[in-house]
């Protein structure tokens, strides 16, 4: 078990020099706004409070999206080393989101016939949380993951890891060790790259002849559907379709042959794919209904993107109005969660401390720290029961069942769950 020590092969972009001006997947200007949420910090860089006092950066949150070939993305600000070399984000604090990887490792163990003798190797693997599943059933596993921090708990439980940046160069340092994974897995970090390419190209250079690779990711369909503006942070370089997936994932020699649709963050893909050249697995009939379903929704039509912004600015006024009538009426709000998704709406919305008090956090790497921009505290959630807020504004709304079923005490003072996306609402 181990954590590398080798020099970590960073993606090389020039924040300063990369611009939302030129699409990361196909090379086209960009000149249609997705959606433009104005200056925004990193969703992720929380503020120590002794430091509170110092300036913090902002930068535009503006989403475009490409007319030829339908990426919705982000420009390029700040490096991926800055934003993932120490992570505050570690998955195993999530009860849902540990049932749902422990289902996919038994899922694709009985799909692949995976064995003592099959590697599964996991990109941004973080603190372990799937790959223990894999582990516990006698398959080998190796992470791949950029934060030091994260892998080290992997490390920890027993499971080896990489510390790296996965691309092309990192594939054939590990092919070159003798690495030949059966199954490749990546959830929720195709997004998180802005050299989409050299991403890419890494799996085409490790992954087994006969191998197979999923990807998840929260689906650009659902996003539009639901109003989820929130999940643009700057993390997420790209907001993803089959149609932008398939043709990416093509020009590095990969062939999607099934898809399944996820129920997390609000609504994912799972993508199965292969090499190009292997006879099998078949593709199956979830690809072309899907591919119909995104083109019926409008996803090669412009007009649909450019009426989603406006839509971003009817939910910020409903929230902002939900919450200065709380606020007039003497009642308490609090929130729960400290997610990058609700430190996008709470800076877009302009929301601080005098409309939410604090919010609460499971993760104690969070805990006694603030949000950026907003400066809001975050507790621990006994806070909760010690104050007892008359409302509970639930700023992780996909995992919006898991926390009223955890806190459910707060309707013994007569308190209720908010839940913002797609438009504000009681529960």
């Amino acid at each position: 078990m181990f954590i590398s020590d080798v020099p970590v092969a960073l993606q090389e972009s020039s924040p300063a020099a990369t611009s939302a001006c030129r699409c990361r997947l196909c090379g086209s200007t960009l000149s249609e706004t997705f959606a433009n949420l104005g200056m925004s910090p990193l969703a992720n860089s929380f503020i120590d409070p002794r430091r509170a006092d110092r300036m913090e950066p902002f930068y535009p949150l503006h989403a475009f999206v490409c007319s030829r070939c339908w990426l919705v993305q982000l420009g390029e600000f700040e490096s991926p080393q800055a934003i993932f070399g120490d992570y505050l984000y570690f998955s195993s604090f999530s009860d849902s989101w540990l049932r749902h990887a422990e289902a996919y490792a038994a899922h694709m163990i009985g799909r692949l016939g995976l064995d003592g003798g099959a590697t599964v190797v996991e990109i941004a693997s973080n603190d372990g949380y799937l790959l223990q599943y894999f582990q516990r059933a006698g398959v080998q596993v190796l992470g791949v993951d950029p934060a030091a921090n994260v892998a080290r708990v992997a490390v920890d439980k027993g499971i080896p890891t990489e510390v790296a940046f996965f691309g092309a160069e990192t594939a054939s340092r590990l092919r070159a060790r003798g690495v030949s994974p059966r199954l490749m897995t990546a959830n929720n970090v195709l997004a998180h790259v802005p050299d989409m390419h050299d991403f890419l190209e890494g799996f085409r250079v490790l992954l087994a002849p006969d191998g197979v690779v999923t990807f998840e990711f929260p689906h650009l369909l659902r996003l539009m559907q639901e109003n989820q503006f929130d999940t643009i942070y700057h993390e997420h370089f790209s907001y993803l379709s089959l149609l932008a997936v398939e043709r990416a994932l093509g020009e590095h020699g990969l062939t999607v042959f099934d898809i399944q649709e996820l129920p997390t963050h609000g609504g994912s893909l799972r993508v199965f794919a292969r090499h190009a050249e292997a006879a099998a697995p078949a593709v199956t009939p979830a690809v072309e209904a899907m591919r119909r379903l995104e083109l019926e929704f409008g996803l090669r039509d412009i007009r649909t993107y450019r009426a989603f912004a406006s839509r971003t600015v009817a939910i910020k006024c409903d929230l902002l109005e939900f919450l200065v009538n709380a606020r007039r009426q003497n009642r308490s709000v609090a929130a729960y969660g400290a997610p990058a998704k609700g430190n996008t709406l709470l800076n877009y919305c302009g929301v601080g401390p005098e409309l939410i008090s604090f919010t609460v956090d499971r993760s104690p790497h969070k805990q006694g720290l603030l949000l950026p921009g907003t400066r809001i505290p975050i507790l621990s959630p006994e806070a909760i029961t010690e104050r007892k807020p008359d409302i509970l504004l639930i700023l992780p709304w996909n995992l919006c069942d898991e926390i009223v079923q955890q806190m459910g005490v707060i309707r013994d003072w007569g308190g209720e769950f908010a839940v913002p996306i797609p438009t504000i609402r009681t529960l």
